[in-house]
Parts: structure tokens; C-alpha cells; sequence
């Protein structure tokens, strides 16, 4: 029986699955952050406690594995490599690769070969495969370096929108009642004095309270996910000419949970706008299954073969929830 492990090394959680050539699921674990930079020893250890918490469900040991691949979040130049190629390799996996996680989302997302990948959760990211193999990575790198959004950042756009609000820069929103209630704070006043005198930053999850502003028709909101949603296409065409991909038929995968499970189309009826206007045979897919499965599809075909369908069907359904 051979085996195979896929492992995905995200901003806030690191997956990894062991199937068997059957695809059935004989193994998974599943640790916190492992992007190195946030922070190389905590990323470290969590890919190795997810790598062996799966190895010991499945009784399984390294050996036993016929390709490991990685995904892996931050993978982004050939200084990340340098720091990544000696961490991934103390896990002495006899047949291995290592990519950017951005690569796992996309083929876990579409049935070709090529294509163009957002993702939008933590962070942000872009990239794209043409037809030919090459790759073209756009973004990633933070704010000051040309991006905008993910949860990382729109918590903040939530937070400071309801400043501005109040101290009359911006019109009134439903997001105030919305985030006082989340942080638990009787008026803005109460909650400016002690994010500012005890230099807090909000919580991550309160990006979510756009898209719960959005559908009630909230106009700050709305014009904060359009801006996420802008941005997003902009970067999908700058890949996508960057490729010279214009004339193909191909998918545009969606991935993150800014993107995936927002409600509505707040968001991504701009990213196919954008797309449309310089690719009109691209087709916009969210990814519906976890990146981790895309990282069982890549050890499988570098292995040396061909996907086989009862690997391919018996996990394509896989989610979160069943992984955690």
C-alpha cells in the first residue's frame, strides 16, 4: 500500500492528511500558524506537530510515506527557501517538495492544469500558472508593499470606520452598534480611550461584521468590501496579463474566508468585473474544499502518476470541520 501526505501551512492553522492509494484518509493533524514569517520556532513546531500527530494516527512511519508535498504559507522568494528548504527537510521525508501555499489552494480548485489563484483570508496573495508552466506570483507582501485587505487589515478598516464615525469623519454605520457589541463596550468613547491607552489592536474575527453590515445595505461597510473586492481583481489582472493568459479559458479560484464564506457577493462581483474585462473566457470559481487536498493531489502526481479518480472523488468533499 502506498501513502501520501499533504500538508497546508497557513497565517492560523497548519493542516496535514495522510491518504492511502485509495484515498481514503488514514491520518490527519492539525496544529496553529506556520507561516515562518510570523515567526520561524512557532511555525517550526506547529508543521512538525501537525506532521506528526497525522503520522501517529495512521501508525505510519516516514518511511512509510511515498510523497509528502507542502504548502506553505510565506513561501514567497528565494530568501524564504533558503529558511524553509533546511526546516521542511529536518523532517527527513525520503521524497518531498515544498511550494507557496498559493499553488495547493489553485489546484485544489480547478481541474486544469493552469489558472489563477486569489486568496484573501489572513492576508492576501495572488498567482497564477499559464498553459506553458510559468508562474507569476503578485503580492503578498503586506500594505506597504501593494496590498490591501484580508482579515489582517479589515478588522482595522471596521475598527477605524467606527472612529471616524463618531468623531464625525465618516457617515454614521451599522458596524458601531455591531463592533461595541463584539469587544464589548457600552459607546466608542469607552473603547478609543482603552484601545488607545493601552495600544490594542482589534481582533481579527471583527472583519466578518462587514459582511453582517453589508447585507442590511450599510454603506460603509459595502464600500469597504468593494474596495476589497477592487483590489482583488486588479491583482487577478495584473497575473493574468503578466501570463498573457487573456485569450484562454480558465478558472480564477477563489480562497480564504474573506472570500469563500462572506455573505453575498459583496466582494466578488468586483474581482469578475475586473476579470472579465481583460480575460472574458476566465471563469471565477471559490474554492469549496480545504488547500490541504490540493497538497494530496501534488504528492500524487509528483510522485509519478497520474491523479487517480477514487483519490480525487473521496476528497473532494473533505472540510474544515472534519479535519480539525
Amino acid at each position: 500500500m502506498k501513502y501520501y501526505l499533504g500538508v497546508d501551512a497557513g497565517g492560523s492553522k497548519t493542516y496535514t492528511l495522510i491518504v492511502d492509494e485509495q484515498g481514503t484518509i488514514v491520518g490527519k493533524g492539525n496544529s496553529g500558524q506556520g507561516n515562518h514569517q510570523v515567526g520561524y520556532e512557532i511555525a517550526r513546531r506547529n508543521i512538525r506537530e501537525s506532521v506528526e500527530m497525522a503520522l501517529a494516527q495512521a501508525e505510519l512511519s516516514r518511511t512509510d510515506i511515498e510523497f509528502a508535498y507542502f504548502g506553505l504559507a510565506g513561501a514567497d522568494r528565494e530568501i524564504d527557501y533558503e529558511i524553509l528548504r533546511p526546516m521542511i527537510a529536518e523532517l527527513a521525508f525520503p521524497r518531498y517538495e515544498i511550494n507557496c501555499d498559493t499553488m495547493i489552494a489553485l489546484r485544489a480548485g480547478t481541474n486544469r492544469p493552469y489558472g489563477v489563484v486569489l486568496i484573501c483570508g489572513t492576508g492576501t496573495n495572488s498567482a497564477g500558472v499559464n498553459p506553458e508552466g510559468k508562474f507569476y506570483q503578485c503580492g503578498g507582501f503586506t500594505y506597504q508593499f501593494g496590498d490591501f485587505g484580508g482579515g489582517g487589515s479589515l478588522c482595522v478598516e471596521v475598527f477605524r470606520s467606527v472612529i471616524r464615525a463618531w468623531d464625525g469623519r465618516e457617515q454614521p454605520t451599522l458596524l458601531t452598534q455591531l463592533l461595541l457589541d463584539d469587544l464589548g463596550y457600552d459607546n466608542v468613547k469607552a473603547m478609543f480611550d482603552d484601545y488607545l491607552d493601552h495600544n490594542k489592536v482589534p481582533p481579527i474575527r471583527v472583519a466578518k461584521l462587514l459582511f453582517q453590515a453589508a447585507s442590511q445595505g450599510d454603506e460603509v461597510a459595502k464600500s469597504i468590501l468593494r474596495h476589497q473586492g477592487e483590489e482583488l481583481g486588479t491583482s487577478a489582472q495584473a497575473v493574468i496579463k503578466r501570463l498573457g493568459m487573456e485569450g484562454e479559458a480558465f478558472d480564477v479560484v477563489l480562497a480564504g474566508s474573506i472570500v469563500t464564506r462572506g455573505e453575498g457577493d459583496f466582494i466578488t462581483r468586483y474581482i469578475e468585473q475586473a476579470v472579465k474585462k481583460v480575460a472574458p473566457g476566465a471563469s471565477i470559481a471559490k474554492l469549496k474544499m480545504e488547500p490541504v487536498i490540493g497538497a494530496l493531489w501534488l504528492a500524487v502526481e509528483a510522485s509519478g502518476i497520474a491523479l487517480p479518480e477514487p483519490i480525487y472523488n473521496r476528497l473532494r468533499m473533505i472540510s474544515e470541520y472534519s479535519l480539525a
